[in-house]
Order: structure tokens, then sequence, then C-alpha cells
């Protein structure tokens, strides 16, 4: 909420980080955050297949749906 005595340039800069929030906040519920996980089904995928793969950033977020695909990386 903007405060009844913001100055203008006070009340652009609020509305312009409430803003940037809200578009990260809908960016991050859109696309899961995968690439922490990445490392980590890389390196399952390297101890049970004994190989070293590169899980791209376009793989599945969904484990059971990329542990489908891991003789494609």
């Amino acid at each position: 909420m903007i405060p009844d005595d913001a100055d203008p340039e006070e009340a652009a800069a609020i509305v312009a980080a409430l803003s940037a929030y809200l578009e990260e906040d809908e960016a991050d519920d859109a696309a899961p955050d995968w690439d922490g996980k990445r490392w980590a089904f890389a390196g399952r995928v390297d101890a049970l297949q004994n190989r070293t793969v590169r899980v791209p950033r376009e793989a599945p977020t969904d484990a059971w749906a990329a542990s489908g695909r891991t003789d494609r990386y």
C-alpha cells in the first residue's frame, strides 16, 4: 500500500518494487526450480548407472519423468 503522504517519486519506487516482486513470485510458481536438484540427480545417475551425465535445464522437473530419460542425457 502506498502511504498517503508519499510524493510521486516514492510512489513510483514502491510500485516498481512491488511489481518486480510479484513478477518474480509468479515466475517461481510457473516453473519449479530444478537447478539445485539437477546436480543431485546427475550424481544419482552416476552412482546407479556408473556413468557421468549432464542433466539439461529443459529436463522434466519431476524426478520420475526425468529418470525415464536418463538414456538421453
